[in-house]
């Protein structure tokens, strides 16, 4: 098991930037080892950076980590990015060009280099407004996965915001929403309401100004612009004397919660330093997250609390709202704001419990003996009176667990370490028998093909039909069906 060591991290510059301290559990009574890892990628082919806390690192292998850092950089800066936007809106329409295969803006110099590119033709103003349907989503889960808020949830987002009188949108890797925003206070049917885009994602640059974009790692605080665009991002925290800031993020969700909690914890308190706000509130923040990360954000934000609205995203199979049972998006809204001030739509079939003063799913009954609306996922949920709460409809209660459990379930065993052998003190990416048993796996698969094949051939010879040639079946001798 890995975990994040949160106090007095030590960190080193990557790629991604600096990287983060974790902690290696050991089984029996041994201290864990500390190492340090990438923040951003939960997978070595990604990003291969990997040191040992007590490792001393000789003199050749940081200037190979230099030079490859070097070459991780992106091709261009935010003010080169900037210039060839400028240039690149002022040509016809006809000149417009967009390179698929490099997802880079092209400007007249540049067609010969792309030429045997996938190119889109006339670019409009309307499509370099909404940059998030014009790049290709990134779809790596391990690092960075892109999925996009489709137009429900951005309307109910900015709604809500309105509503809310928040004027100033810190969108930390929602740039969906970011854009939506922009396009909606364009139009003037709504109040203005301005956004700044914090993402990983370097090829939003080629659209936003470093008043628009600041490229952002949310896993360590890291802004690669370094101070300047730290400054941008406290200017905009700390207009109005603070006041009307919302800051909503939509991490990735294989990301450990502690390193984003801190992230944000940095941001409030950057916010915090305004002269109007004091030291004992926190930023107000829309964190989008699935449900069943509640008790660890909880965890970190005892004030937190979770709505019933289902966020979904138009780029990704199974988040989609409307599905029932367990089909439907498990995302959710954790938020600082007081949830009884937050109205979910009626027509999407939310209703308002005037016990619970908050708004909920329509199949979130309300129990009389918990005192509560406590379905998590959308479905109704049964109060057991021997664990006294409510649990999921599926669940039944085992006298020999002694908790309510699925029926199917391992009757006693909880798998507290490795899925595949059960030992404790590693995962199953790690087990030592992974391998061999995916090699007996392959050999089994293997065998059972061969005697498929041989059969085939057995059946095909004793039946007297052989081919004239190898390799060509004979015409008139055709086995019948």
């Amino acid at each position: 098991m890995y975990y994040f060591w949160r106090a007095g991290s030590p960190w080193r510059p990557l790629g991604e930037g600096p990287t983060l301290l974790f902690v290696k559990a050991s089984q029996g009574s041994e201290p864990g080892r500390r190492f340090y890892a990438c923040s951003a990628c939960r997978d070595r082919k990604e990003c291969h950076f990997f040191q040992w806390a007590d490792e001393k690192v000789s003199q050749v292998r940081l200037l190979a980590r230099e030079e490859y850092n070097r070459s991780c950089q992106p091709p261009m800066t935010h003010d080169q990015c900037m210039t060839r936007f400028q240039e690149f809106t002022g040509l016809p329409l006809a000149k417009r060009k967009f390179c698929k295969s490099c997802q880079q803006l092209l400007l007249p110099g540049d067609w010969r280099t792309h030429s045997g590119h996938s190119l889109l033709a006339d670019v409009s103003a309307a499509q370099l407004k909404s940059p998030s349907q014009l790049l290709h989503p990134l779809e790596n889960k391990k690092s960075n996965a892109q999925y996009l808020f489709t137009d429900r949830s951005c309307t109910f987002l900015l709604d809500t915001i309105i509503r809310l009188g928040y004027r100033r949108v810190l969108c930390v890797g929602t740039p969906r929403l970011h854009e939506w925003v922009r396009i909606q206070s364009c139009k003037g049917s709504k109040p203005k309401v301005k956004s700044l885009l914090l993402d990983i994602d370097f090829r939003y640059s080629q659209f936003y100004s470093q008043e628009e974009f600041c490229h952002y790692n949310m896993f360590n605080h890291h802004f690669f612009g370094g101070e300047g665009a730290q400054d941008t991002c406290k200017r905009f925290l700390q207009e109005d004397g603070g006041e009307g800031v919302l800051m909503v993020t939509d991490p990735p969700f294989g990301g450990l919660v502690e390193p984003l909690a801190f992230s944000f914890n940095k941001i409030s308190k950057m916010w915090m330093t305004s002269s109007n706000i004091g030291n004992s509130k926190m930023l107000p923040v829309f964190w989008i997250f699935p449900y069943f990360f509640e008790p660890r954000i909880v965890q970190c934000f005892p004030d937190f609390s979770m709505l019933d609205y289902q966020v979904d995203y138009f780029n990704h199979t199974m988040y989609k709202h409307g599905k029932t049972g367990r089909k439907q998006s498990p995302v959710r809204i954790f938020t600082s704001i007081s949830p009884e001030n937050i109205v979910l739509p009626a027509s999407e079939g939310y209703r308002y419990c005037s016990v619970c003063k908050r708004y909920v799913s329509s199949e979130n009954k309300h129990c009389d003996v918990c005192n509560a609306c406590t379905s998590k996922d959308g479905r109704e949920w049964k109060h057991c009176d021997l664990c006294n709460k409510c649990v999921k409809p599926s669940w039944s209660h085992c006298s020999s667990c002694g908790h309510c459990a699925l029926r199917d379930h391992s009757c006693g065993s909880v798998v507290d370490g490795c899925f595949l052998c059960g030992g404790k003190g590693h995962k199953r990416s790690n087990c030592p028998r992974r391998h061999t048993t995916g090699k007996h796996k392959k050999m089994k698969t293997l065998r059972k093909t061969n005697v498929r094949v041989n059969l085939k051939k057995n059946i095909h010879v004793s039946s007297g039909h052989k081919n004239k040639k190898k390799g060509r079946k004979s015409k008139k001798n055709v086995h019948p069906r």
